[in-house]
């Protein structure tokens, strides 16, 4: 990790000063494709800021079904993990890698102190949570008000936005799972399209035609 690569993704947010205490305090790390970076249960100590890639944000039921709530992409936080680190509680939410993803986590005594000397890193958190309520309550909308076929295509739109692909390298049962419905009305939706000449069905994944 080097400075140009921090200043590219939050230059535009934060102050000289800010970015150079961010080099110096926060741990570079990377996530594959794939890997859980943070589970339910966890206890949060650090806070992490994206600098590539992009993290799906899941939620689970009393049964250990799964709920997609939003995604994490450069230049992003997560204000779950912040009220977490702060309130020290355990986390409520599990973190999965969408694909490979470079972040830096910031150590929770940072987070307090930068918010008493920073306005910028104060006027980040806060917006950090205005956007990740939006999201939560359009989540809300969709799972509330939405048919499932609605949602579907609006969960495939935003796979093609967030991998720059019209390649969704998901089975059908790992989109029902982030759907937070069965298999079989993933697969009888998704024929559907593929019918009506919108995308390609394969083994492992679906191209998306259009849309």
């Amino acid at each position: 990790m080097n400075l140009q690569e921090l200043k590219s993704s939050y230059g535009h947010i934060f102050e000289a000063a800010l970015i150079n205490e961010i080099m110096q305090s926060g741990t570079y790390k990377e996530i594959p494709e794939g890997q859980t970076m943070m589970e339910i249960g966890d206890y949060i100590k650090t806070m992490p800021l994206i600098i590539s890639g992009a993290i799906k944000i899941l939620r689970e039921d009393s049964e250990g079904d799964e709920l997609l709530l939003y995604y994490l992409e450069k230049g992003d936080t997560c204000s779950i993990t912040m009220s977490c680190c702060l309130g020290q509680q355990r986390s409520e939410i599990r973190a999965i890698a969408e694909m490979d993803t470079q972040l830096i986590l910031v150590p929770v005594g940072k987070m307090e102190e930068w918010t008493k000397t920073y306005k910028s890193w104060r006027n980040f958190v806060f917006e950090s949570y205005h956007n990740r309520i939006n999201e939560l309550l359009s989540t809300l909308d969709k799972v509330v008000f939405n048919q499932m076929d609605q949602r579907l295509i609006q969960y495939l739109k935003e796979k093609v936005r967030i991998n720059k692909s019209t390649i969704v390298k998901n089975t059908h049962q790992e989109i029902a799972y982030d759907l937070y419905t069965s298999r079989v009305v993933i697969s009888r939706l998704l024929k559907k399209l593929e019918q009506m000449g919108k995308i390609e069905l394969h083994r492992s994944y679906v191209k998306i035609i259009e849309l």
